[in-house]
């Protein structure tokens, strides 16, 4: 037996082509739009919850996309799937400003001219606790220093000072 039999095994696509794209793409939409409108916090302080539920969500949907496939040629359509849809938003997003504001979201005041906006943090989670930690990170002592404090599209925290 030849000691590279195995190859054609290794890259023979198990399944088709058109329903690994098919299947990437619409995993890649769904958790695009989870994490676009559900999930969102600050990225910068991702905690041990965060990192376990990401690990979760890619083996949760990980059959989901390959199906039965298991060549590494079934894996490299799939990963060339993900891939396009991740440049095509950012393409889209850079070259069609309206479209960005639905890619990704707006910016949200979470203190303003000193005061906490409780509603703002309770929606995305966030507790004073978190406010004055970036508060100090930002080189103050207190938010009433704080002119103007924003969860950003990116998830991290941006601190304007009085």
């Amino acid at each position: 037996m030849d000691a590279f039999s195995f190859w054609p095994d290794v890259m023979r696509l198990t399944v088709s082509p058109f329903e690994l794209v098919v299947r990437g793409t619409a995993i890649f939409w769904f958790l695009f739009l989870l994490f676009r409108f559900v999930v969102r916090r600050d990225g910068g302080t991702l905690g041990l919850t965060d990192f376990l539920f990401v690990a979760l969500i890619g083996d949760a949907s990980q059959n989901a996309m390959i199906g039965q496939g298991t060549s590494v040629s079934d894996g490299l359509v799939l990963i060339g799937t993900l891939v396009f849809w991740n440049f095509a938003l950012d393409y889209l997003g850079y070259r069609f400003p309206r479209l960005n504001r639905l890619i990704s979201a707006p910016k949200l005041c979470l203190v303003n001219d000193g005061k906490m906006l409780r509603a703002n943090m309770r929606r995305q989670f966030i507790t004073p606790d978190e406010i004055e930690a970036k508060v100090r990170e930002a080189g103050l002592e207190r938010v009433a220093q704080v002119k103007r404090m924003y969860l950003e599209a990116d998830g991290e925290i941006s601190v304007l000072k009085r």
